[in-house]
């Protein structure tokens, strides 16, 4: 009966033994839990903050808790784990290269890094410990290596001493995530570009000439032909290009005519420029300004939208054909080009050709036409 008893006594004891061995377990059993607690993985240029194996920023956010006992030290512990067990450093993780740190806080500042960082482990200190005035604590670890797993999750384990190194006592603890993630790389190729159009009209939307709602080529003048009044019409033509030396614009074609009969061109002799129209004689004339009294009754033309500004819009109008009241036709002349501002690339915009025409009384009867046809050339 003595013996059973005694084997009973020692297995109570036994029992008893276990159960505060894990109850004990932990060595920061008694900290306070970090709160509101995250990282921020920040990239630097070029390399965005979750590229795996980038040398990147940390940023931590976190509330401390316990403000009644003096802050020192704050460490951060890499792991493959957020538990207690043995920290375990991220395949290619490397916190020592750390090249220093920014904090802010309420009344928490003046952070410095801790000699002697390691892989998986940096410690900042601040000079002397002393109660914070807020809980709330940004750090930023400058210059740490990821880990070079792809989509890896990895952990950081924050607690923070009383002590300047680290060392001693757990006063708070707690863990956060961060991920690497494979980097998604987009591009795309921007070949050598010239958009250009003509119609009898063009719409600009949202400020930007449309080349596909130009309409037909096929134009006539707002009336009768008559040694009384100047006949007018009008077309339009867009231009963007992403040329080096950007664009020159001709137009190409004889002038108008009827049979053997035919309208001389303004300005095609020696002088070559351009002149205000005269009632009363045949010519035939154009230009890409904005006319007042182009006739009699209607002004007609506009001037290049939007206006070129010398850098991103540099299309204008050719001098002899630029100038309001003032008309010309030559075959082969350059009309307008991307040069304001010095030969370039250009963004799209809207030109407005007006054409004229006055007869004389004896011009013969008949339909008189011709067909233009306008060149943009780009200098790549």
């Amino acid at each position: 009966m003595r013996r059973v008893r005694g084997v009973a006594y020692f297995l109570s004891v036994l029992l008893v033994a276990v159960s505060v061995t894990a109850v004990f377990s932990g060595p920061d059993a008694s900290a306070a839990q970090i709160t509101a607690r995250s990282l921020t993985l920040v990239g630097v240029t070029g390399v965005g903050g979750s590229m795996p194996g980038g040398n990147v920023n940390h940023k931590f956010t976190f509330t401390i808790p316990t403000l009644g006992t003096a802050l020192g030290s704050v460490k951060f512990e890499y792991c493959t784990i957020a538990t207690k067990d043995a920290c375990v450093t991220p395949t290619g993780m490397d916190a020592s290269i750390i090249t220093g740190l920014s904090d802010t806080g309420s009344g928490v500042t003046g952070w410095t890094v801790q000699a002697g960082s390691t892989a998986n482990t940096v410690i900042v200190r601040r000079a002397a410990a002393s109660n914070p005035a807020s809980g709330n604590l940004v750090i930023q670890l400058n210059n740490i290596k990821n880990t070079t797993d792809v989509n890896k999750t990895f952990f950081v384990r924050i607690t923070t001493h009383s002590s300047l190194d680290g060392t001693g006592a757990i006063v708070d603890s707690g863990s956060v995530a961060a991920s690497t993630a494979n980097p998604i790389q987009l591009s795309g190729i921007m070949p050598e570009s010239l958009i250009f159009c003509t119609g009898a009209d063009i719409t600009v939307n949202a400020g930007v000439p449309d080349c596909s709602t130009a309409t037909s080529g096929v134009i006539e003048f707002n009336q009768l032909f008559s040694p009384q009044d100047t006949a007018t019409a009008v077309s339009k033509m867009a231009a963007s290009t992403n040329a080096f030396s950007g664009y020159a614009i001709t137009v190409n074609g004889p002038t108008l005519a009827s049979g053997s009969s035919s309208i001389p061109a303004m300005a095609s002799g020696a002088a070559d420029a351009p002149i205000a129209r005269t009632r009363g004689i045949s010519e035939f004339g154009m230009n890409l300004a904005a006319n007042t009294v182009a006739t009699s009754t209607t002004p007609v033309g506009a001037a290049v939208n939007p206006v070129p500004d010398g850098l991103n819009l540099r299309g204008q109008a050719a001098s002899d054909y630029s100038v309001a009241d003032q008309f010309k036709y030559s075959n082969g002349d350059i009309v307008a080009a991307s040069d304001n501002g010095g030969l370039g690339p250009t963004n799209s915009q809207l030109y407005t050709v007006s054409y004229i025409v006055d007869v004389a009384g004896n011009l013969l009867a008949g339909t008189y036409s011709t067909t233009l046809t306008y060149i943009c050339t780009p200098t790549f």
